[in-house]
């Protein structure tokens, strides 16, 4: 049986929700709560790691588990991007372009190992580690691209996620439209879905004379836990009825 969702609509407003849900809960931890961003990436890759060896270990999909491990990469994603680019001082351009290159780096590495990097053929626990790894990665770099379109480029979070948007309507119309390869075209808006996020993040929590919402980092963490809880539950309940069905 897979452990994978399948990849639908449902997939990607989930997707968009969790890493919106990790922007938002990662720096919740790491500025709201002062645990800063050393401490709060030892403690929410630790969480990735933990989720990630339960999910290694079964034996099909967990709607509530791979969602979890989802978010988890989310928040690590966030919180060791802002290490990167603020701690380190490697700033938003630097950061991203380090993390481009360990992406690629993990993905070759797949092509040369593996025979496809299609997620629906994911037969073996090092696939799965792979797979989870480059989720791990583009999570990080999609934070840096965000902050880097909001803050770097001028162009505000809002004007952001407006491009970031385009984007991904441009590689939803290819989907359907072109011959182009249906896996570059997944991991392309895998990729752009977190800064996507990031900047749809920005939007709900920051001040209102800086474009956003102002829901603040506990309204925003609150508002979208709730609703992807909610879309888990319908999954997994989903699920169930499918498996009842066998």
């Amino acid at each position: 049986m897979t452990k994978l969702p399948a990849i639908t609509a449902a997939f990607w407003l989930m997707k968009i929700c969790a890493t919106t849900l990790g922007e938002t809960a990662g720096d919740l931890l790491s500025m709201t709560l002062g645990v800063g961003y050393a401490a709060s990436s030892l403690i929410l890759v630790s969480l990735f790691a933990f989720s990630l060896a339960a999910q290694l270990a079964a034996n099909r999909y967990h709607p509530l588990l791979y969602w979890t491990v989802i978010l988890a990469t989310s928040t690590a994603g966030t919180t060791m991007s802002d290490y990167m680019d603020r701690s380190l001082g490697l700033g938003y351009a630097a950061g991203s372009l380090v993390l481009v290159s360990c992406l690629l780096a993990i993905l070759a590495y797949w092509k040369r190992t593996e025979p496809s990097l299609a997620v629906d053929r994911i037969e073996s626990p090092r696939t799965e580690a792979l797979y989870w790894t480059a989720i791990l990665f583009s999570n990080t770099l999609g934070t840096a691209l965000g902050d880097f379109l909001a803050d770097d480029s001028g162009l505000g979070f809002a004007l952001g996620a407006l491009v970031i948007g385009g984007l991904l309507a441009t590689i939803l119309a290819a989907y359907f439209w072109t011959s182009v390869s249906k896996v570059f075209l997944f991991w392309c808006a895998f990729i752009l879905t977190r800064p996507f996020g990031a900047n749809v993040g920005d939007v709900l929590t920051k001040p209102a004379a800086s474009g956003g919402l102002a829901l603040g980092t506990w309204g925003a963490t609150a508002v979208l836990g709730l609703v992807l809880l909610s879309a888990i539950l319908l999954a997994t309940r989903r699920e169930s009825a499918a498996r009842s069905l066998c």
